[in-house]
């Protein structure tokens, strides 16, 4: 356990005070320009690669609070690449609309971000 702490140490930004205010502040701003019709693929290599990196960096935080940081992180890393694959899918049965899809897609990230942060405390 203790080198599960020593190793996720650097995630210690995650608990200060103006932390959940500056990414949340982050998060609503992505809602907003994801919806957005001039917003570029999310196949885009800087933006592809945010999200990737968001999705680890989240997923190892949850994980290193249980000492399981790898898996977090891989965890994270396919979600990110999954939400892109479930969009798509989505929304080429839908007739190619993305606007009711990218909501539902919306919804759900926050319900379940809600259910895991939660289930931790």
């Amino acid at each position: 356990m203790a080198e599960c702490i020593w190793k996720a140490h650097w995630l210690a930004f995650l608990g200060y005070a103006w932390t959940p205010y500056i990414l949340s502040a982050l998060a609503l701003a992505e809602l907003v320009t994801d919806q957005l019709p001039k917003t570029p693929s999310r196949k885009v290599p800087m933006q592809f690669g945010a999200r990737i990196v968001s999705g680890g960096l989240c997923g190892t935080a949850l994980g290193a609070s249980g000492g399981t940081w790898i898996a977090g992180l891989v965890a994270g890393v396919i979600g990110a690449i999954g939400g892109y694959e479930f969009r798509t899918r989505l929304v080429a049965r839908s007739g190619g609309r993305d606007l009711p899809i990218a909501l539902l897609e919306d919804a759900i990230a926050i319900g379940g971000a809600f259910l895991i942060v939660t289930s931790f405390s």
